[in-house]
């Protein structure tokens, strides 16, 4: 799997110093974490799920999730069940499988048990699976965290080879200030136990934020709700510390995909769109109500979270191009990273002190994603990215209407 892979050789050498590296899936931990990107969520009583797994990944969707969880209405489980089953196996035969798995799936079930029932029954289609999204993670009344790892080591075992868990944290525990720390440490302790086998904490803002009876409207982001925010924070402090015992934590989701009434003027910067010469870029992102998923990215990054769960396709593109590492952040972080002694210096750009010490964690983290995304040429920015990928997406698709017809 490579990020970008649906641009052209000229269009990466015009728009990369440094192109995306190929991603295997067998690869470590924080190598896979830092290429799932844009994680995208899809109920699994889609009764084409194989089908539109294969266009996403055209559409160059490297992580999936199908869904048996909150997306799906309980009348409708059985039926879902019965479903991703059969997809999974008619997955299992699709051409882009057979020559390695496009992109990264992973099944969100509701119970330990549900988890190892579509394991048992999903036959061939085991072997499309890379792991599993255990929703809740920790809440009281929920399957314990042991039970939940517990079920995915045994479907590993089923499977022949290391399936991954992606715990969430969303449950009315970790919301509330009262139980949150206890629930944390807890979590940790049960994590660190089972490390081998846990490659993102994913983090989920709908359910917490429903603890307070509240949702983020357009024009805000989920740093602006203040009492999910002040978990997020202690989540990242807990569980995503840099000395090594900490976990790739992921950022929450967007779940906007059109725009509405705005009240606020967007923060939406115009000269990127106007160097990159297509402010009608910049207008479809604002009335896609895109612009605050590009801020909420922003401080995503800023707050140490990586990649972003997402709802709709539209999605994807953006956080894939504010993924790449731009040219002044690589050269601040290989400048860091190339002092061995400390100290502390002028960046390249001459705008900032960089300081090896303290500086170095960040540093490490820049360039794990350099390698999964690329490093943008000095000149390009995320728009010029972004206008890249409509342009790809719209060539694939002209040619399979050329194939179908």
């Amino acid at each position: 799997m490579r990020h970008f892979a649906t641009l052209d050789a000229e269009q990466k050498d015009q728009l990369f110093l440094h192109p995306p590296q190929p991603v295997d899936v067998t690869a470590g931990r924080d190598e896979l974490a830092v290429a799932l990107g844009a994680t995208l969520y899809c109920p699994a009583t889609r009764e084409r799920l194989a089908g539109d797994l294969v266009r996403l990944a055209r559409r160059g969707v490297m992580s999936a999730v199908a869904c048996l969880e909150d997306s799906v209405p309980d009348h409708r489980v059985a039926e879902a069940e019965e479903i991703l089953v059969r997809e999974l196996r008619g997955l299992a035969t699709a051409p882009e499988w057979r020559d390695g798995a496009p992109l990264m799936l992973f099944i969100r079930t509701r119970t330990p048990q549900q988890l190892l029932s579509v394991v048992e029954r999903s036959g061939v289609g085991l072997d499309c699976l890379t792991g599993f999204v255990l929703p809740k993670f920790g809440g009281a009344g929920q399957p314990s965290p042991d039970e939940w790892l517990e079920a995915v080591g045994t479907a590993s075992e089923r499977a022949g080879r290391r399936l991954w868990a992606m715990p969430v944290l969303e449950s009315r525990d970790v919301a509330h200030l009262d139980t949150r720390h206890a629930a944390l440490f807890a979590i940790r302790d049960v994590l660190d136990a089972h490390r081998d086998v846990v490659l993102a904490v994913r983090t989920g803002a709908t359910d917490l934020s429903a603890a307070y009876g509240l949702r983020r409207p357009r024009g805000s982001t989920v740093w602006d709700v203040r009492v999910v925010a002040d978990v997020l924070g202690d989540v990242i402090n807990v569980l995503g510390r840099a000395d090594g015992s900490g976990y790739p934590i992921t950022a929450p989701v967007w779940e906007h995909f059109s725009s509405g009434e705005r009240v606020f003027r967007t923060s939406l910067a115009a000269s990127p769109f106007a160097e990159s010469g297509n402010e009608e870029l910049r207008e479809q992102l604002i009335a896609d109500d895109l612009d605050g998923l590009v801020r909420e990215l922003v401080l995503d990054r800023v707050n140490g979270l990586q990649g972003k769960t997402v709802i709709h396709p539209s999605h994807v593109a953006v956080v894939h191009a504010m993924s790449v590492v731009t040219h002044e952040d690589f050269c601040d972080a290989s400048d860091v990273l190339a002092q061995h002694g400390g100290g502390a210096m002028a960046s390249t750009y001459r705008n900032k002190m960089n300081e090896a010490g303290p500086h170095r964690p960040w540093a490490e983290r820049v360039l794990a994603r350099a390698d999964a995304f690329g490093v943008a040429r000095e000149d390009i920015s995320y728009a010029h990215l972004l206008q890249a990928q409509d342009d790809s997406w719209r060539a694939v698709r002209a040619a399979l209407d050329g194939v179908r017809a």
